[in-house]
């Protein structure tokens, strides 16, 4: 079924954990927006993370649902940083078409000195290491990954990296996280995240317009590259680029609003929104399968009193199993 077209205001607004899909055909633009709201809570909440954790891996779940929403097969994208610093592991992924998971892997002792050091740019938390895209759709066919160095003051940053590189498509991230503290319909006091981001593409008819500037060479490299930016990328890519981070994450500016804010003048139009879900793909099931392909020193190392215990990373369930349901005997 197509997708059909709406301007503002021709239907009710999506609100959180919808993605809405947007069209801005006077600069060839395409992209996706969302604000997160419970289900980011969700996933941050089930771990009780430190707050810089939890505003970078809020940061990967938008950045997984802004890009794992756009798959039009069956299958998952998961976003993966893996690295040397105080959170040395970040992992999100969404399953289609609507399902989304993550969790971060840090450590106390250092994080705690990273704070106190006043440490905690994005750079700092996760030092050196790479990023990882993945789309894996299924048993039939072998998984794409894209990698691109932790190279940048943020995540939103080393994402345009891996698009230059990788994509070739004149691309622009925009991510946010934020806090909030408000009071409940009781009064009482209440904490809760947000997340929200934004990805426009250039999609122009004529390919020649997307040629973008030849990445710098490195050190050493005196090559003169001269080349002049789509009229129309750039302003796109300008407007982009003024989006206030509180505007990303507000609910009282909504992502509708929002684009309305960036691309009015230019003839905006908005797609049926899409939701998406807090929602682990483990099962009991699939661990058995696992635990079932484990050596007899696996299985004797891993057991406890006849029972194996398995906690899923993502949702923290955790699943038991006899001895007797994984072996032979």
């Amino acid at each position: 079924m197509a997708e059909s077209a709406a301007s503002l205001g021709q239907f009710d607004f999506a609100g959180d954990d919808h993605v809405v899909p947007f069209q801005v055909e006077g600069l060839d633009v395409r992209g996706r927006a969302v604000q997160l709201g419970p289900l980011l809570d969700a996933i941050l909440a089930r771990h009780d993370y430190p707050a810089p954790v939890a505003r970078l891996l809020a940061e990967a779940v938008v950045l997984t649902v802004l890009l794992g929403t756009s798959l039009k097969f069956e299958g998952k994208f998961t976003v993966q940083t893996k690295s040397d610093g105080p959170v040395d592991l970040l992992v999100a992924d969404f399953s289609t078409p609507e399902n989304v998971r993550a969790y971060a892997r840090f450590d106390d002792e250092a994080l705690a000195e990273a704070v106190a050091a006043g440490k905690t740019e994005p750079e700092q938390l996760l030092g050196k290491g790479v990023l990882a895209f993945t789309i894996d759709q299924g048993r039939f066919s072998q998984p794409y990954q894209g990698i691109v160095a932790l190279d940048g003051a943020s995540l939103e940053e080393i994402a345009g990296t891996y698009f230059r590189q990788s994509e070739q498509i004149p691309t622009r991230v925009r991510l946010g996280a934020a806090e909030l503290f408000d009071r409940d319909e009781a009064g009482k006091p209440r904490h809760r995240w947000r997340a929200g981001g934004l990805v426009a593409q250039f999609l122009p008819e004529a390919p020649e317009r997307m040629r973008q500037p030849d990445l710098h060479g490195g050190d050493g490299d005196t090559s003169v590259r001269e080349h002049v930016e789509d009229d129309a990328w750039a302003e796109a890519r300008t407007l982009v680029e003024t989006i206030d981070a509180d505007e990303l994450t507000d609910p009282q500016v909504g992502t509708e609003r929002l684009l309305y804010r960036l691309f009015h003048e230019r003839g905006v139009r908005v797609y049926e929104p899409k939701a998406v879900f807090d929602c682990c793909t483990c099962s009991r099931d699939k661990l058995k399968s696992v635990l079932q392909g484990f050596s007899a020193e696996e299985i004797e190392a891993s057991q406890e009193n006849g029972e194996i215990a398995v906690t899923c990373e993502f949702c923290s369930t955790t699943y038991r199993f006899d001895v007797s349901e994984v072996t032979d005997a």
